[in-house]
Parts: C-alpha cells; sequence; structure tokens
C-alpha cells in the first residue's frame, strides 16, 4: 500500500518536474545560463514564454515563484528562463550592447534562446512572449524594444521605462552597470515622444508592427517607485506608472485610455490604451493600490493577454 501511495505521488507531480537546463545552448554573446520546460504535450508549433527573474534571484527560483509550468502543461507552451551570470544576479538592461538590436548584450543572448526553442523543440515564431520582475521586467521592456521582430507581447512586473538604466558608453560584461538611483527613485522623467524615440532608437531600421504591451506596477513600491502620479497616493490610484505608459503608448501610437477600477481584483485599477478589452488591446496598465515591490504574477492574466488560455 505504501508503494503504491508513494506511486501515486509521483504519478500527481508527474507534471510538475522541474525545468531543465540546456548544455547545448551556446548562442551567447553574454554567458547566461539557459533552462527550459517543456511539457510532454505541445502544440504544433508551440507557443514560447521566456521568464525573466529578479536580482539576487535565478531560473530555478522563477519557476518556482511563478506558476506557468502547470499551465504549459494544460495549454501546451514551452517555457524558457534565462539565468544571470552576473553577482548581483541582475540582467545588463543598461549597457549600449543590450539596449541595440543584435548588439552583443544580454538580451541578445535571451533572443539567442527563443530561436533555439524554436530549432529545438518546434516553438512558434509568431507567438513569443515575454513577462519578468523587477530586473526581469527591466529585461522585458528592453526584449520588445530591441527585438520587436522576435516578441509579440510582454508583461512587465514592478519594473523601469525601457532604457531609463542605460548607462551611455558602457560594455556588456558578466557584471551590469550599477543601480540607476534616479530611475529606480521615479525621478527620470521623459516626453511621451522622447521615450518612445529613445526605444524605437535600439532598432532604427524596424518598420514592423510593434509588440503588445502589459505594465503592473504597485503604489507602495519602495525600491522601483511608483512615479509621477497626478494625485497623492493616499487617493485611489487611476494612473499607472506614468513613465512606463507615455513610453508604450507613444511606441503603438495610442491616445486615448480608459479607467476601470477593481479590476482584475480588489484595489487594482486597469487601464486600457486604445480599442480592444483586456486581451486584445494594443497596452494594459495595472496599478495596485497599497502594493509594494513587487506586483504578485498573475499568469492567468497574462496567458490571457497572450492569446495562449
Amino acid at each position: 500500500m505504501k508503494v503504491l501511495a508513494t506511486l501515486s505521488t509521483l504519478v500527481a507531480l508527474g507534471s510538475c518536474q522541474g525545468i531543465t537546463k540546456v548544455g547545448d545552448f551556446t548562442g551567447g554573446p553574454t554567458n547566461l545560463g539557459m533552462y527550459v520546460y517543456v511539457p510532454k504535450t505541445l502544440k504544433t508549433p508551440a507557443p514560447i514564454i521566456v521568464g525573466v527573474h529578479h536580482c539576487q534571484g535565478s531560473a530555478q527560483g522563477y519557476s518556482t515563484e511563478t506558476h506557468y509550468q502547470p499551465l504549459a502543461d494544460t495549454h501546451g507552451f514551452i517555457l524558457i528562463y534565462p539565468n544571470s551570470k552576473s553577482g548581483g544576479g541582475c540582467f545588463d538592461v543598461a549597457s549600449e550592447a543590450t539596449l541595440k538590436h543584435n548588439g552583443g548584450g544580454d538580451s541578445q543572448t535571451i533572443a539567442n534562446m527563443v530561436k533555439y526553442a524554436i530549432d529545438k523543440y518546434g516553438g512558434d515564431p509568431e507567438r513569443v512572449f515575454t513577462t519578468g520582475t523587477s530586473s526581469g521586467a527591466m529585461m522585458t521592456n528592453v526584449l520588445v524594444g530591441a527585438y520587436p521582430d522576435v516578441f509579440k507581447a510582454g508583461s512587465v512586473y514592478s519594473g523601469v521605462p525601457d532604457g531609463c538604466f542605460a548607462v551611455p558608453g558602457s560594455t556588456a560584461t558578466q557584471d551590469p552597470p550599477g543601480w540607476n538611483n534616479q530611475c529606480a527613485n521615479g525621478q527620470s522623467t521623459k516626453t511621451a515622444a522622447q521615450w518612445g524615440d529613445l526605444t524605437r532608437s535600439y532598432f532604427p531600421d524596424y518598420t514592423g508592427p510593434r509588440p503588445r504591451m502589459q505594465i503592473w506596477h504597485g503604489t507602495a513600491d519602495g525600491t522601483l517607485r511608483y512615479p509621477n502620479c497626478e494625485f497623492p497616493l493616499t487617493q485611489p490610484p487611476i494612473i499607472i506608472d506614468q513613465e512606463q505608459m507615455k513610453q508604450w503608448s507613444n511606441v503603438l501610437n495610442l491616445t486615448t485610455s480608459k479607467d476601470t477600477p477593481n479590476t482584475p481584483q480588489s484595489g487594482y485599477t486597469q487601464t486600457i490604451y486604445g480599442e480592444g478589452d483586456a486581451t486584445t488591446a494594443q497596452l494594459v496598465g495595472y496599478s495596485a493600490n497599497g502594493v509594494g515591490h513587487s506586483v504578485p504574477v498573475h499568469e492567468d492574466v497574462d496567458l490571457k493577454f497572450f492569446g495562449i488560455a
């Protein structure tokens, strides 16, 4: 009976096996580790989600902090978890290399992981998405900015605008350029056009469609502060992290917005830019009243935004 019980437990846990390091990934140019979760049953071809961890984190840690793996079993998509090799576990979101299409930084390495998964596992190049928290959120912004030809949508949890941490003249190294207090404290402000021009400058020859974006931020974030609200934070929030929303609304050429309180849960305010609903709009923001660093990952909302579920 005990043996049968043990076997039953193993069967129940079979769909929750851990991620696997890809030993033969040599796509570089930086020395990030590539970890994957490939369910036994995949869609043909299979969507791909890249999950990017935070500072002092790891691919393994982020794969358990988030709960995408059971959803991958259900919906047949591939998961990629890059693993930072820096001393603090952060990703390079500041060097000129990473902020340039095929420029030689961490962003190119992650884009090459996607190409590997397409070739190796049967991934769908038309359904590639990325999400991340904190440093991973910053990298998500960088990925969709510098590689709009690879990623179709991104979901950003408690990050900063694309390029906000930029250090002019810096190069891609094992340890990325240091912390940017001005940006982290919400003091780096630009016009929507200036932020948009910054993103467009990373791939100036690109003329195709831009990835859809979903932005999450907590009003009580003390690490990457909720910047430039139009009213005191003691009032119910209506405007999500202004700088990121200004940036992506300009990149996506959106000018109108609509707010819905207590969505997707109490205390959150949803902002939809342009046409469509939360699953079809080009840009959706979620302002989490009283939530610190960082906003909990909403996997089901992500999958609906990505069009997977």
